[in-house]
């Protein structure tokens, strides 16, 4: 099973990093595996709410359906996804103040029998992606 972790220090309160990361209308302006929210992405999300997204990782297109696991505006940020082909994935956004600034890591996760025969491949372009959107998410919020 693929487990990435990335994290990065923004130059920005956990408020309005926040304000961003949070607002899932939002996702295309940093997310760099986000591609559509097909059904629309939720006004204000809060635990159990589930939602559709259209993603792009490693150049192949994906839909999945994701629930909100946990949330706790200004500090985490947590799905549960369903993609194609039996795949689980999770992803989890934490916000911690340092500095002046914020921690931000993001840890994701996949499983299922598609993911084992490429899960170096995916650990590799999960990772990439998430450094990618970090830096676009960090320069939105500086």
């Amino acid at each position: 099973m693929p487990e990435v972790s990335v994290h990065a220090v923004l130059p920005a309160p956990a408020d309005k990093v926040w304000a961003v990361l949070g607002d899932l209308a939002r996702f295309g302006e940093w997310n760099a595996v986000h591609a559509a929210f097909p059904g629309g992405a939720p006004a204000a999300p809060a635990v159990g709410t589930v939602y559709a997204e259209r993603m792009t990782l490693m150049g192949m297109p994906a839909e999945v359906s994701w629930t909100v696991a946990a949330l706790e505006p200004g500090r985490e940020l947590a799905l549960a996804g369903k993609g194609p082909m039996g795949i689980a994935l999770g992803q989890r956004y934490l916000l911690e103040p340092e500095g002046e600034g914020t921690r931000v890591t993001v840890q994701s996760t996949f499983t299922g029998a598609a993911v084992n025969l490429m899960a170096a491949r995916i650990k590799d372009a999960t990772t990439v992606a998430l450094d990618d959107s970090l830096r676009r998410l960090s320069a939105l919020v500086a």
